[in-house]
């Protein structure tokens, strides 16, 4: 029912309109409510609450509605005179218990189900058999406690127990210290805190006070918490770890870039509250782990709306930051913020992916980054990637509707899925990439990582794409020139090669393929595919094909940009005869989502290959024939297409060449000590024999330095740059700086360095 209320709620323009530069931005929404309206209604049953920045406070004073037939007792009289003098929420030692001090924040940071103190400091000594005391906690605009927006604990003579729990740990003269344990699913987000004094003459409340507010957060510590991990080394890694690395390339020459993913930077926690609310998401289902991930999913990406990310794959990024240019999420965040909740632009999916970890890191979900070489996007929906090809042998745009991104980064968050079967929870895929609407809008789960392994694509949500862009066969269809088109091979085995993310302390990558499918090509990975696709999937019945006996492998070296470049095409004849072969080799410039650019190759070979032999054949590619027509990221598609003679069979295979960027050099003048000046320089030469235009140079450092950017109207040929910037490290352990070059000819120049700050 939460879901399908979420997804009746249209997400309109963002509220705000102008930057919030201070913690104390509480008060600027709350002064639009109607203050004259009474407190009751302001909380009235039948409000939608969806922000946690508009708020709506109690009265003073509330007169009691019961009668007295008499005046108040003398013990009526003393607790009435009662005062409270100040409240301390004890954010430093609180933190600390909560695993929250890391966050640069000066308010309480607290997990769902684990206790924190605070003392309330009174005019007099407490009394709990005369005096009746009332913590309440507040978020939104329209308290109510049956939707969890208005907490009450109370202590004293008329104690009760509500959903969060309450205790007087210890009195110390006129000092009352208050335990607080907010419920396992209690709603996340910023809490407003009032003590009330009540007596039968009325309640009394303290004043709004913004350094009485406090966050709570999921809490992967706690095993009654829906996102609970079990290993410590996991929470390390999934919740705490503040830099990540992305990978991209090839599946067979696999790069990376680290990313700042920032989630304890100062204003990132209020900039992913602020998204929330931006996008409308209820407030009294922002407790739900599940729901939060989908509606994160969707508020990423501006597509439908005023999402955070603005895609582009279009290669003209002037009017905004090219995605390849950004280092990590809190430039991103807090841009978005000061903006007024302006989309940024502009993303891909790395960027999507990265700055999605970021939002559920920083709110206390598990989360890491997958990459999947060689992803399918299924268009048509029939767990089939359809290539069709001209007569020539390349790929027919006009005909072909499915595409293949060379990688795609998506997310996975960890949690128990309370609407699913026990055995899918645990790690849940969800993508932030616009490529196909969900329920109206452009999102994309999160769905059982088990789920899609097993072929149970019926669970939500969003199971039978993510099964495509892993295990779907690639299937080649032949179009004549009368659009007729005939399938001409099937590969089972091209989709979902290597899906990685990275392992637990290390910038290496783990293999986490098996998680998402048997080993390719084996009878299990065969019967889940056929499982999958007779679930009522529409999908086409291909012929029986006439087998080829011959098998291609196409081989390339891993070269740099501007190199030139040797492909081997080895011919396997697995039958007992000769066979005599001719192909087509087209070679091609293409985006990293698959889409080609210009064709700079074609050739006609012809070959015999004797009976149970393998015959090889090199084919030159010079740096001249593709450098004039690369596109970004710098990808050649190379497609071969081949018919056998003796027995009228055809045979198709590709191969994607990312040609490595040039070297981007970071060096330290000196070991890191804390508190002592380090100096670091970015060089760089640009080796080509065309000018570079329009460069810019970042560098970051989580807990080191702010993002900072160098603007270079053109680095000449052969010419060199060295970018300085120092910093003063204020804590010890393992640091990670980066640097990103990027402008419109040259993309993904990255590097990182990674050292250990030490004490004076």
């Amino acid at each position: 029912m939460g879901l399908l209320c979420l997804e009746l709620l249209s997400r309109p323009s963002p509220l705000l309109q102008r930057p919030i530069t201070s913690r104390h931005f509480v008060h600027i929404m709350s002064l639009q409510l109607d203050q004259t309206q009474p407190w009751e209604l302001q909380r009235g049953r039948f409000s939608i609450d969806s922000s946690n920045l508009h708020e709506s406070n109690p009265p003073k004073y509330v007169a009691s509605d019961v009668p007295k037939p008499r005046g108040p007792s003398d013990e009526e009289t003393k607790a009435a005179g009662l005062s409270v003098l100040s409240v301390d929420m004890r954010a430093t030692e609180n933190k600390k218990d909560h695993n929250t001090d890391k966050y640069k924040c000066s308010s309480l940071i607290v997990r769902r189900n684990k206790e924190f103190t605070i003392i309330i400091k009174l005019d007099r000594a407490f009394n709990a058999q005369q005096d009746d005391v009332q913590l309440e906690f507040l978020i939104g605009s329209s308290p109510n406690e049956k939707k969890g927006t208005y907490i009450t604990v109370s202590m004293g003579k008329r104690k009760h127990q509500g959903h969060w729990k309450g205790r007087v740990v210890e009195i110390q003269g006129n000092d009352v210290t208050v335990g607080i344990t907010p419920d396992a699913g209690c709603i996340i987000g910023r809490f407003r805190t009032y003590v009330a004094l009540i007596t039968d003459l009325g309640k009394q409340h303290t004043q709004r006070n913004p350094d009485t507010d406090f966050y709570v957060l999921f809490n992967p510590w706690d095993p009654e918490d829906q996102v609970y991990v079990d290993e410590e080394e996991d929470r390390q890694e999934y919740v705490m770890n503040e830099v990540g690395i992305i990978y991209n390339g090839e599946y067979n020459n696999i790069r990376y870039r680290s990313w700042n993913f920032g989630q304890f930077e100062e204003g990132v926690l209020d900039a992913c509250l602020m998204l929330m609310d931006a996008g409308k998401v209820p407030l009294m289902f922002r407790g739900n782990a599940t729901e939060v991930v989908r509606q994160g999913s969707a508020l990423l990406n501006a597509q439908d709306d005023d999402g955070l990310l603005v895609g582009n794959w279009s290669g003209d990024y002037s009017s905004g930051t090219a995605p390849t240019a950004w280092t990590g999420s809190p430039e991103i965040l807090l841009k978005y913020v000061k903006e007024g909740c302006e989309p940024v632009c502009f993303a891909q999916c790395w960027v999507f992916a990265g700055v999605l970890n970021t939002l559920m890191r920083c709110l206390g979900i598990p989360a890491r980054v997958i990459t999947n070489f060689f992803s399918a996007h299924d268009n048509t929906g029939n767990l089939k990637t359809d290539i069709v090809l001209d007569d020539d042998g390349k790929v027919d745009r006009s005909l072909t509707k499915d595409s293949i991104w060379n990688y795609h980064c998506w997310n996975e968050v960890y949690m128990k899925r309370l609407d699913l079967p026990e055995k899918y929870s645990g790690w849940q895929v969800v993508d932030s990439t616009p490529q196909e609407t969900s329920d109206g809008l452009h999102r994309c789960g999160p769905t059982s990582v088990s789920a899609i392994k097993e072929g149970e694509l019926s669970y939500p949500f969003d199971a039978k794409f993510v099964f495509a862009e892993v295990n779907s066969d690639v299937v080649y269809h032949k179009s004549d020139k009368y659009g007729n088109m005939n399938v001409i091979y099937v590969d089972s085995a091209y989709m979902g090669k290597a899906i990685v993310t990275k392992k637990k302390g290390s910038i290496k990558y783990e293999d986490i393929t098996s998680t998402y499918k048997y080993p390719e090509g084996s009878l299990k990975e065969r019967e889940t595919m056929q499982m999958a696709v007779s679930r009522g999937v529409p999908t086409k019945d291909y012929l029986p094909l006439t087998e080829a006996g011959v098998d291609f492998e196409l081989q390339a070296d891993t070269i740099k940009m501007g190199d030139n470049l040797k492909l081997t095409l080895n011919i396997k004849n697995h039958s007992s005869q000769t066979c005599t072969l001719s192909a087509i080799i087209t070679g091609c410039v293409v985006f990293y989502t698959g889409v080609t650019s210009t064709t700079f190759k074609h050739e006609n070979i012809s070959t015999t290959v004797e009976a149970s032999k393998t015959e090889s054949l090199t084919i030159d590619v010079k740096a001249l024939e593709y450098m004039p027509h690369l596109v970004e990221q710098s990808n050649l598609l190379f497609m071969v297409y081949g018919h056998v003679e003796e027995n009228d069979a055809s045979i198709s295979t590709m191969r994607v060449v990312t040609l490595s960027p040039p070297e981007l050099a970071i060096k330290m003048t000196a070991s890191p000590r804390v508190g002592k000046e380090v100096i670091v320089s970015v060089d760089f030469q640009n080796p080509y024999n065309f000018i570079l235009k329009n460069v810019q140079l970042r560098i970051d450092g989580p807990g080191l330095i702010p993002t900072k950017l160098k603007h270079y109207s053109r680095i000449l040929p052969g010419a060199s740059v060295k970018y300085k910037v120092s910093f003063f490290p204020l804590s010890l352990g393992k640091k990670v700086l980066m640097a990103c070059l990027d402008c419109p000819l040259l993309r993904q120049v990255t590097n990182q360095i990674e050292f250990e700050v030490v004490k004076d």
